[in-house]
């Protein structure tokens, strides 16, 4: 059995771990698109004046859909190596894996609208009632 580490070594074994596992989910193109989505919706908060708020809630859902698309990478990546055949088990499990990404990318793009309609629909809605 291997020597348990604790304090500042299991800090710094944990961090190695973790950026082994952002190297290898960088490998994803879906994880990719998902950097390159952030940007885009960095750029889109500045250009619309978005509320520090929105920006904060921005990073938390952008990490949250990381998560997710790393839980879905392993789970592929476990039903590939136990079940190399075509299975209904290991579709369901690839299917709700990929669900859950899904439904993270919905929550960041209901937030991108909010944001929106902050900038754009809310002021003129104000600027109707106050002729």
């Amino acid at each position: 059995m291997p020597h348990k580490i604790n304090g500042l070594q299991h800090l710094a074994a944990a961090q190695r771990y973790s950026l082994s596992g952002l190297s290898r989910l960088w490998q994803e193109t879906a994880f990719r698109h998902e950097v390159a989505g952030l940007a885009a919706s960095l750029v889109f908060f500045a250009l619309i004046g978005a509320a520090p708020l929105s920006y904060v809630l921005l990073l938390m859902l952008f990490l949250i859909v990381s998560a997710l698309e790393a839980v879905n990478t392993a789970i592929e990546e476990i039903i590939d190596r136990i079940s190399p055949e075509l299975s209904s088990t290991g579709r369901h499990a690839k299917d709700l894996g990929s669900f859950a990404v899904y439904c993270g990318l919905v929550a960041w793009a209901l937030l991108l609208a909010y944001a929106a309609a902050s900038a754009f629909v809310v002021p003129a809605l104000a600027g109707l009632a106050h002729p």
